[in-house]
């Protein structure tokens, strides 16, 4: 397996949470095929380092993409991508119309709702 460095950045003057910035490049490129399945990621304090962030916002965005499927932690091995470039692509998507819901006014469950809605016709 290789480790994988790739373009992930954030702003600090931007309103979304650090964490989430930091989840959002790594969906990014596992979307854009820059991180692929069976990759290595580079060290939870690496990244933090490059990105000058502390470690624990770093460890709470892989730990959030590891509960999406996109990551696996192995004991002596350190992440690795287990998502798919359509997995990304989905999870991408999904987040996208979850900010433009939330800025259009839209509870989480009156989204889920029209969701299924939309997909019971």
């Amino acid at each position: 397996m290789t480790s994988t460095m790739f373009g992930v950045k954030v702003d600090r003057s931007e309103g979304t949470q650090l964490h989430q910035q930091v989840a959002a490049e790594i969906r990014r490129a596992i979307a854009a095929g820059e991180a692929k399945p069976g990759e290595r990621l580079p060290p939870a304090r690496d990244l933090a380092a490059v990105l000058g962030v502390n470690t624990n916002t770093v460890l709470r965005a892989l730990r959030e993409l590891r509960d999406e499927g996109l990551l696996e932690f192995r004991r002596g091995r350190g992440i690795t991508v287990s998502g798919t470039h359509d997995q990304g692509a989905v999870i991408q998507r999904a987040q996208d119309l979850i900010r433009f819901a939330r800025h259009n006014g839209y509870r989480r469950d009156e989204l889920i709702h029209l969701i299924q809605t939309l997909d019971a016709s």
